[in-house]
């Protein structure tokens, strides 16, 4: 097999660090780096046109990267250590590879690694970091199969070949029949970094969730939205405490809602972030919905974890009273406290108790204890002892929301009122651009509901009141300047939060009408192309026509293109048919200096001039390098003059 030409290897090593990079925030780091060592190596050797490393070395090299990824995951099974695997072969490939065929084969292995970037993201930038890496990797194979060339043109020459694919892309990602889930089964590890809540809460878990600035979910409402206050979208309910961790209690699910809808309605479209729970984050409380499941402690749940963006139409009803006829075991479950933890919280829930008229009082002597002893509202809290709840409520006096939560329902369950703590998220905030509601990771919030006999159950929010511009502005406004807030979370930067509300929206266009192209979409779109509603055999059908109009298509314009000639072909055409006029036409098999050699033997006298004009053809068609243009020029002239005798 024929060596590789220095510029095949530039697009080689261009195309894998395309494909690696995107990666790179991934892998672990001694991964990376030791891809980034291996490309550059190659890169030396054929830039110094020294000898590919031995096979023996070679083989030393697998085992360090195999050991590293064992060393790193401890097994070689699922997605971290697959892909981390594959980019430390894909490298080493790369320092073997002095053939056309290895070179293609480096070639499939990175197209197969820019499909592994769509196992940790789907946005708009993946699939313009692939994208790029496709065209890198198209660019290749085109510089393995033809003369060297610049940059430019052929970097020009793949993307005009990504371009006449695209009708074809186009038809298959409307027609190909939809698969809601996966077409095959993910490794175990598929899901590991999708962030949020987790279904348990100890101090300092929802303020570490808080820090990050992804989008936990989307809301984009008919009308005008509720008002802030209103604002809760409820996840994880908590009733048992252990001390330290508040984990949920027992609860049944319900086909249908439980409870009679009431009060002011919202209808709303959610589009959730993928977080490999079952709770959908709803709004309180939400109406029926087919094929959804309604918990006791009233979250709207689906009944697998949602491991892909789920679009949902609901309507919800804040106002709706829920709980007058609650099971008595969840009020038990609701009044338990570990024994011997928080004295001092247990003795001042016994004080409210005995100084409240009833027990509807009770929460409201708790707010004013709250807003009397000045609790501060913190992301960097002073560490807690072993009573937490007491060192938070009379010794630091610094918490975020889930300390207050935790400290409100210990206080009302020593007071005898049932009470839980509810976790999700608060708030949002409204994207100018696109009028949708946002909401991301630090929105995430922790609040509590107590249970009274002439009301059920009841929000009530301790945070509130240390910290009221968290409810009405966000966490932004409740914490201003602080070092830990996301970036694109600070209120400081308007023009920061401009460009991030562009960039939402634009990722917005691209989940709701690319990613969330779904087999219901699908549908409305073959109905409304006069087609009804069709199955799976009409949908492949549909596709299969499209494809044949489609490629039907671009052969024609490809059969025109051949027949179409350019300026140099015209005139040695015109050459040729003077020939032929002559008495001397040129054979269908004949090239330019065959035919030139014939009629300088049969007929020197009508070939004069014939050989300079076959030569300069043959060069400006068939030579290794791009004409200059007084060879042109001077080809163009003799063919014009070029008179037969």
């Amino acid at each position: 097999m024929p060596s590789l030409r220095r510029d095949q290897v530039g697009w080689l090593l261009a195309g894998a660090a395309l494909t690696l990079a995107p990666h790179a925030g991934h892998l672990p780091p001694a991964i990376s780096a030791l891809c980034a060592l291996l490309l550059v190596w190659r890169g030396l050797i054929a830039q110094r046109g020294s000898r590919l490393p031995p096979r023996t070395l070679l083989v030393v090299l697998a085992a360090g990267v195999v050991g590293s990824v064992l060393l790193e995951f401890h097994h070689f099974f699922g997605k971290e250590p697959g892909i981390a695997l594959l980019a430390g072969l894909l490298s080493l490939k790369l320092l073997e590879t002095d053939s056309l065929r290895d070179a293609r084969a480096a070639v499939l292995l990175s197209l197969f690694m820019q499909l592994g970037q769509f196992l940790y993201q789907q946005d708009m930038a993946i699939a313009a970091l692939a994208l790029l890496g496709t065209l890198a990797s198209i660019g290749t194979l085109l510089a393995l199969q033809g003369r060297a060339e610049a940059v430019a043109p052929r970097a020009l020459a793949a993307l005009r070949l990504l371009l006449l694919a695209l009708p074809l892309m186009l038809v298959l990602f409307l027609l190909f029949p939809r698969v809601q889930g996966p077409l095959w089964g993910l490794p175990a590890d598929a899901y590991s970094a999708v962030s949020g809540l987790s279904d348990n809460m100890a101090p300092g878990d929802i303020a570490r969730v808080s820090e990050s600035a992804e989008i936990a979910f989307r809301a984009a409402f008919e009308g005008d939205p509720p008002p802030p206050a209103e604002r809760y979208w409820r996840g994880p309910v908590l009733t048992r405490f252990d001390g330290r961790t508040w984990r949920p209690g027992p609860s049944r699910r319900h086909g249908q809602p439980f409870y009679r809808s009431s009060g002011p309605a919202y209808p709303y479209t959610l589009t959730l972030e993928p977080h490999n729970q079952h709770w959908l984050l709803a709004l309180d409380f939400p109406g029926p919905a087919a094929g959804l499941a309604y918990g006791d402690d009233f979250r709207l749940l689906s009944r697998e974890p949602v491991r892909s963006r789920l679009r949902l139409e609901l309507v919800a009803h804040p106002a709706t009273p829920v709980g007058l006829d609650e099971n008595p075991r969840t009020l038990q479950e609701a009044l338990k406290l570990p024994p011997g933890f928080n004295p001092r919280t247990r003795a001042l829930g016994e004080q409210l108790r005995a100084a409240a008229g009833r027990a509807d009082d009770i929460p409201a002597l708790a707010i004013r204890h709250f807003r009397d002893s000045r609790l501060a509202y913190t992301l960097t809290p002073a560490p807690l002892g072993r009573d937490d709840v007491d060192s938070f409520l009379f010794d630091t006096r610094q918490g975020f929301c889930e300390h207050f939560a935790a400290a409100f329902v210990v206080t009302m369950r020593a007071a005898g009122v049932p009470a839980r703590v509810v976790t999700g998220y608060q708030g949002g905030e409204i994207n100018p651009v696109d009028g949708t509601l946002v909401v991301r990771q630090s929105d995430a919030h922790a609040w509590a509901e107590v249970w009274l006999a002439t009301k059920g159950w009841l929000r009530v929010d301790p945070t509130a009141a240390s910290a009221p511009r968290r409810i009405d502005g966000g966490l932004a406004a409740a914490l201003p300047g602080s070092a830990r807030l996301p970036l694109l979370a600070r209120s400081d930067l308007p023009w920061l939060r401009a460009l991030r509300d562009r960039m939402d929206a634009v990722n917005n266009r691209w989940n709701q009408w690319v990613l969330g192209y779904n087999p219901a979409r699908q549908r409305e779109l073959v109905a409304s192309l006069g087609f009804g509603d069709t199955g799976w055999q009409s949908l492949i059908a549909l596709m299969a026509g499209g494809c044949a109009v489609v490629m039907g298509g671009l052969t024609l314009w490809a059969l025109r293109r051949v027949s179409t000639t350019d300026a140099i072909d015209r005139s040695w055409l015109r050459v040729c048919r003077r020939l032929a006029a002559a008495g001397h036409p040129r054979q269908a098999w004949e090239g330019p200096s065959n035919y030139a050699s014939r009629l300088a033997r049969e007929a020197p006298e009508a070939a004069a001039g014939l050989a300079p004009i076959a030569a300069d053809y043959a060069r400006l068609r068939y030579g290794p390098a791009p004409a200059d243009a007084a060879l042109l020029k001077r080809f163009h002239h003799s063919s014009r003059k070029f008179r037969p005798r």
